[in-house]
């Protein structure tokens, strides 16, 4: 007569269980860049970036209609304008250095680099606001000339990109401070490492097409 088989340890089944869900987490762990989180992601700044070209293109349309007003080698200040692209140029390099702290799990190191990336994205918040404010003082208002108009319509779009990029970085310290370098965590600093270059670029090109171009024209 065949013995019966003994019943399954329900015990064991639940630690068996366990190991399989922690293999499969740290799995994920590793492939976090692979998520449909960071492709939609992706997909969103490629339509950003149609925003911003078409509004690259609305400027390039406006930015000889003066209308008697001031052009821009006679308002802009070049040199403050240098320090806040270097100061944005480097909120990039202290992003970096959070993500590769990131990748060797220091929370810590994570969350500094990420203070230090947000003070350098508030001093170029505030220089944007103070050349707003003297160009406003001077009469140089979005309303004075089509060539204003564009301008102020695209250097505030991105300021206010830059503006929620600062809001993400302090709801991140919250979520990392709270729960860590968990995996979701890890996708969310993916996504806004992604948009923080981005914001990056951009300046590039409105550094570069408006304002260098423009003191030059």
């Amino acid at each position: 007569m065949a013995t019966p088989a003994p019943p399954i340890d329900a015990q064991a089944e639940a630690q068996a269980r366990e190991i399989t869900w922690h293999l499969t987490d740290e799995d994920d762990h590793g492939h976090t860049d692979n998520s449909p989180t960071v492709l939609g992601f992706w997909i969103y700044l490629m339509s950003d970036a149609l925003i911003f070209a078409g509004l690259f293109a609305t400027y390039g349309v406006l930015s000889t209609s003066y209308a008697g007003g001031p052009v821009p080698r006679e308002i802009f200040a070049l040199p403050l304008v240098a320090l806040n692209t270097g100061l944005l140029l480097v909120s990039s390099l202290t992003f970096g250095m959070a993500m590769l702290a990131m990748e060797d799990g220091k929370l810590a190191a994570v969350r500094l680099w990420l203070a230090v990336t947000a003070l350098f994205g508030l001093g170029f918040v505030g220089i944007e606001l103070y050349e707003f404010a003297t160009l406003i003082g001077e009469g140089a208002t979005p309303q004075r000339s089509a060539f204003l108009s564009g301008f102020f319509t695209l250097v505030a779009t991105h300021g206010l990109h830059v503006t929620a990029g600062l809001i993400w970085i302090a709801v991140m310290q919250v979520q990392l401070a709270q729960r860590g370098l968990i995996p979701d965590n890890r996708r969310r600093l993916i996504c806004l490492s992604m948009f923080w270059h981005f914001l990056d670029i951009i300046w590039i090109g409105v550094f570069t097409f408006v304002y260098l171009f423009g003191v030059l024209r």
